[in-house]
């Protein structure tokens, strides 16, 4: 049996029909939630990285990032047969939807969580129910706001608290485990034939300050931890 997929992306803008994905990670959970791998990295848009006042992004943060196409495999294999997990999950599928139909998969459909979902029930005392004031009414702590990997790592202890808190009515483990999903063969090299390397942002563990900026990016090795 599989768990669940955490999933958050950094977007170029609103629209998963005329922005890009410049950011993406996705946390692995086993059916009882712990933490089995993560992934991380900034991607190239191909074009503005767009709103760097939310994300902290700059355009030179992105040189030497991968494509899209060179790390869906990579997703495609952390997703499949399992239960996907968001902080508004619906945006976060849509955008990784839209990114994979432009190289021609076709996502499908699974049983989802969404952690916004559950805190308008089970937190009513949340001042809004966006990441940051859910986790501040559930008592998780600071994380890093707007990267990734931060808001993925924000959402599994958001999901973690929620479902201590209720039991699911159906369980959609076994239902996602049964869904057949594409696979894609490795893209083993970058167009200059090395190798694909990721570039994640290394994260404190508070959230930035007002007026500090966003910590620069660290190289990754190819593959994922």
């Amino acid at each position: 049996m599989n768990g669940y997929a955490v999933v958050d992306v950094e977007a170029t803008g609103r629209s998963p029909w005329r922005h890009r994905v410049v950011e993406v990670a996705v946390v692995q959970l086993d059916a009882a939630l712990r933490t089995e791998r993560e992934f991380a990295t900034l991607l190239d848009p191909a074009g503005p990285v767009g709103p760097t006042h939310v994300h902290r992004i700059a355009q030179e943060d992105v040189v030497g990032a991968p494509r899209f196409r060179q790390i869906a495999p990579w997703l495609l294999e952390l997703m499949a047969g399992r239960v996907l997990v968001g902080h508004h999950v619906t945006c976060d599928r849509a955008f990784l939807e839209r990114e994979f139909a432009r190289i021609g998969v076709v996502l499908p459909t699974v049983p989802a969580l969404c952690t916004m979902r559950l805190a308008r029930r089970l937190l009513p005392q949340a001042g809004g129910f966006g990441l940051s004031a859910c986790v501040e009414a559930a008592g998780l702590g600071w994380f890093p706001a707007h990267t990734a990997l931060g808001d993925a790592h924000a959402t599994v202890e958001l999901l973690r608290h929620c479902l201590r808190a209720d039991r699911l009515p159906e369980e959609p483990v076994p239902a996602a485990a049964a869904v057949p999903w594409p696979r894609m063969a490795p893209a083993r090299s970058t167009p200059s034939r090395g190798p694909v390397r990721l570039l994640r942002r290394w994260a404190p563990l508070g959230p930035w300050p007002a007026g500090v900026e966003g910590p620069r990016p660290l190289v990754g090795a190819a593959g994922y931890e």
